[in-house]
């Protein structure tokens, strides 16, 4: 397929990328479970690595199978290009790696996944790295944590996991007046409901384990290169504007232009960082895709159904969905998630911490696991679990607080839902 401008993101979500496989004419892209592929002769192998040619030298670089995915989501995420790898974590690193040195710092969301949290807090700083946290609700706060050696600005869409809506437009114009990239984590609203390179980022990246897959098969990242950043245009970049010595020399910006950073990610950062992306995993979550509006449609609804429910309920304290009119995000949802508020949030329960472990035991439809994005509901006490490791100070800023339960709604019969939050909330709260 050839990808036109006029095509519908139903229609873009299907063929992508994908085109009849040319030994066989397979409809389906197959899984090229191969780590290296035959050079014609020297030369072209020589032209591959060299990358004066566009082709497959070995796996953990390239593979025909993840290419259709990364073309994909690319397509859908309005990017240039883009790079998958092992996980949703693995795509935070790689989208960091060309941009940082040590002494090097990123300005970072206190609304985010706590792993994320952990990972910029702690983790980075084995590289050299560091993060400064920032309320992104104070655009003064973040303009203010800027400094020299801000290298990057890094958000969700649409936050883990409480569902808060980050004002893309008005940070982008931060980042831009920097001159340093602004990187959304597009995971929660994916690109039907978010694009944030339309509305100022730089790089979106991705955990396709979560809706994108939308099946709870495989873990997958991607990074989406906007390649609109101009890498040249100071000297903060030098792994991209600047002779590459880990590349012979090589100028990426001034010899891939827009894509750049996306054969940086591949000839440098799949090579060195080996974060690689299973052919397996690219074909589940090419699956996935196909299904993508329709279900993310379904997720918005039934999201709605249950949050108003919830609200309503006289054994709930709060309810954090975006969608909500009571919500302070709500006047966001035109400009950045037009097409709703997307399937997470949290709501807190009367009877705090030990009320919250009774409900999660009692819930019957709703899978206890630490995941989302699933077709299946699931839920998750963030405080005991996914952001145990935090003080409780950062547990309130990402909006996990002990009384507080993450749930990702589903695409079951919404009624069913709210019968087994019914029946659970009996059980927790006397």
């Amino acid at each position: 397929m050839t990808d036109g401008p006029n095509y519908g993101f139903d229609t873009l979500q299907v063929h992508a990328g994908a085109r009849p496989d040319p030994a066989t004419g397979a409809r389906q892209t197959p899984i090229y479970q191969t780590t290296a592929y035959v050079f014609r002769d020297a030369d072209h192998a020589a032209a591959l690595f060299n990358l004066q040619e566009v082709g497959y030298i070995y796996s953990r670089l390239t593979n025909p199978t993840v290419a259709v995915l990364q073309e994909r989501i690319a397509t859908l995420e309005g990017g240039a290009g883009a790079v998958c790898c092992s996980s949703g974590h693995a795509a935070q690193i790689m989208a960091l790696f060309p941009l940082m040195d040590p002494g090097k710092n990123v300005v970072v969301s206190t609304r985010l996944y706590g792993g994320s949290i952990t990972q910029f807090s702690q983790t980075i700083k084995r590289f050299g790295w560091s993060a400064t946290f920032v309320d992104f609700d104070d655009l003064d706060a973040v303009k203010a944590a800027i400094d020299d050696n801000t290298r990057a600005i890094f958000c969700e869409s649409i936050a883990n996991p409480g569902g808060y809506i980050t004002d893309i437009p008005a940070i982008a114009k931060i980042s831009d007046a920097a001159g340093i990239p602004l990187i959304v984590d597009n995971t929660s609203a994916t690109p039907y409901l978010c694009r944030p390179i339309d509305l100022g980022a730089t790089l979106v990246v991705h955990s396709t384990t979560k809706y994108l897959t939308g099946n709870g098969t495989v873990t997958g990242g991607c990074i989406v290169d906007s390649g609109k950043f101009d890498w040249s245009a100071n000297d903060k970049f030098p792994s991209l504007s600047q002779p590459e010595p880990a590349y012979h020399g090589l100028k990426f910006h001034e010899t891939f232009g827009p894509l750049a950073y996306t054969f940086h990610g591949i000839a440098i950062g799949l090579r060195d960082l080996g974060m690689t992306m299973n052919p397996q995993a690219a074909h589940y979550t090419l699956m996935g895709i196909e299904t993508l509006s329709l279900r993310m449609q379904r997720h918005v609804e039934n999201a709605e159904t249950v949050a108003t429910w919830l609200e309503n309920d006289p054994r709930v304290d709060a309810v954090t969905y975006a969608g909500l009119k009571s919500s302070p995000y709500y006047d966001r949802i035109a400009t950045v998630c037009p097409k709703g508020a997307g399937g997470l949030f949290t709501f807190a329960v009367k009877g705090g911490y030990d009320a919250c472990i009774k409900l999660v035991d009692a819930l019957e439809i709703f899978s206890h696991v630490a995941n989302l994005g699933d077709t299946r509901s699931l839920v998750i006490h963030s405080a005991s679990t996914t952001h145990r490791q935090l003080t409780p100070e950062q547990q309130d800023a990402a909006g996990a607080s002990p009384n507080m339960v993450r749930i990702s709604i589903g695409i079951e019969d919404a009624g069913d839902l709210i019968a087994d939050l019914d029946q659970a909330l009996a059980k927790a709260v006397s």
